[in-house]
Formats: C-alpha cells, sequence, structure tokens
C-alpha cells in the first residue's frame, strides 16, 4: 500500500474510523506515535499523519508533513469503452488505472447487452484501490452514456479501433473501443467521417484486451 485514501487529507487533525481504521488498527496493527501517508486524489500532495489517539472504533490523526509530487509526464487518454460484462470491466479498471488511462466513457452500444448495469459507485472504489496500491495520485475521471448518440453529441472527435484501420497511428487522445460483436451498420454510418485505426494482428481481440493493449501502446 503506498498510500492511504481519505478526501479530508491536509485537514490538520484526520479522523479515522470504519474501512481505514479496520486495515490501520485492525490488520496492520499501528500504534501510537507511528506515521502514515494519506492523498486526498484531488491535489498532487502526499500527506504525513501521526497517530494521536486510537480509540475503540476511531483514532485521531495529526498533520506532521505535506511533500507535493511531480506530476508523471504521461499523454492523457481518454477511452470511450462499449458495455460489456461488468465483472470484466471491475476487473480491467484496475489495470487500466495503473497503466494511465485519463477517463474512460462507457457507452451502451446497440450490441451492448443492456442486462449489464455499471455501478459507478463501485467503479470509483476499485479505482481507488488500485490508485492506494500502485502510487497513482489522481483519480481516473469515469462517465456513463445510454447511446453513441449521446457520446457524439458530447465528442465529436476521437478514433475508432476497427478492423482495416490504420495500424500506423497519427496523434491519438481519444478512442472508441467496441464491445463483442463489433458496431451495428447504423452506428458505422455514424462514425464514417472518424478517423479508424486497426492493430498488426489478424486474431479477434475480446473488447478489454483491446483497451488494455491500446491504452499499452500509447501510455507506455
Amino acid at each position: 500500500m503506498q498510500f492511504i485514501y481519505d478526501e479530508n487529507a491536509s485537514q490538520e487533525l484526520l479522523q479515522i474510523k470504519d474501512e481505514n481504521y479496520r486495515y490501520l488498527f485492525k490488520a496492520r496493527r499501528f500504534k501510537v506515535g507511528q506515521v502514515v501517508k494519506f492523498r486526498n486524489l484531488q491535489d498532487d500532495i502526499l500527506y504525513s499523519y501521526e497517530i494521536e489517539d486510537i480509540g475503540k472504533k476511531e483514532a485521531t490523526l495529526k498533520l506532521t508533513d505535506m511533500v507535493k509530487t511531480a506530476k508523471t509526464d504521461m499523454e492523457n487518454l481518454h477511452l470511450i469503452w462499449c458495455v460489456i460484462d461488468v465483472k470484466v470491466i471491475y476487473a480491467t479498471l484496475p489495470m487500466l488505472n495503473q497503466i494511465g488511462v485519463s477517463k474512460i466513457s462507457f457507452v451502451y452500444c446497440e450490441r451492448s447487452q443492456k442486462n449489464f448495469k455499471i455501478d459507478l459507485e463501485k467503479c470509483q472504489k476499485i479505482l481507488i484501490n488500485s490508485s492506494q496500491q500502485c502510487g497513482r495520485s489522481d483519480l481516473m475521471k469515469i462517465e456513463l452514456y445510454m447511446s453513441l448518440n449521446d457520446v457524439l453529441q458530447k465528442y465529436d472527435s476521437f478514433a475508432i479501433l476497427d478492423f482495416g484501420g490504420e495500424t500506423s497511428w497519427k496523434e491519438i487522445s481519444s478512442i472508441l473501443i467496441g464491445c463483442e460483436g463489433g458496431f451495428s451498420e447504423g452506428e458505422r454510418q455514424q462514425l464514417q467521417n472518424n478517423y479508424k485505426i486497426g492493430l498488426k494482428t489478424n486474431f479477434v481481440l475480446k473488447s478489454e484486451t483491446a483497451a488494455l493493449t491500446i491504452a499499452s501502446k500509447l501510455l507506455i
């Protein structure tokens, strides 16, 4: 664990309870006088707190140091990802977070199974846990759209991963990745003017494999 997330990190006194309390004092057995690192995932500051008092259900920590950490010199990458099985999405999110994806817009395409319901609160919790493990200081942005048309009204400049697309890419900061089964004919008409990219493989990739491959090629 590189740090502990607490939205109130930066305050002079920090009250710790619930999940963080259980982790620090039940699992890790921290004692009075020890120092714990915190982030609020809203700024680039690593906060150090000394444990002052440990009660039965909560603890009080005092701010002792704060260090501004330099942002990583990575490109911003926005994935627009057609909804697939949410269990697969939840399993893939930590890896995309570690690679450095800045934003994911989930969208229900015509061939997405509408019974898959994404829990955005659960996504955020997964990302927080991943950031605590890998040391990422910012929180990936997550949003949800109910149709490709909704996405096109918000974003009008993004590339598309598709068979037959260019394998030598120009600069890309936003890309649409389809679900299993690909895009419908109607969606292909809507996207006919978007820049299309492809991968140097003849194999059919799963949607999550495509997302991880694209993120890795562009960010690492």
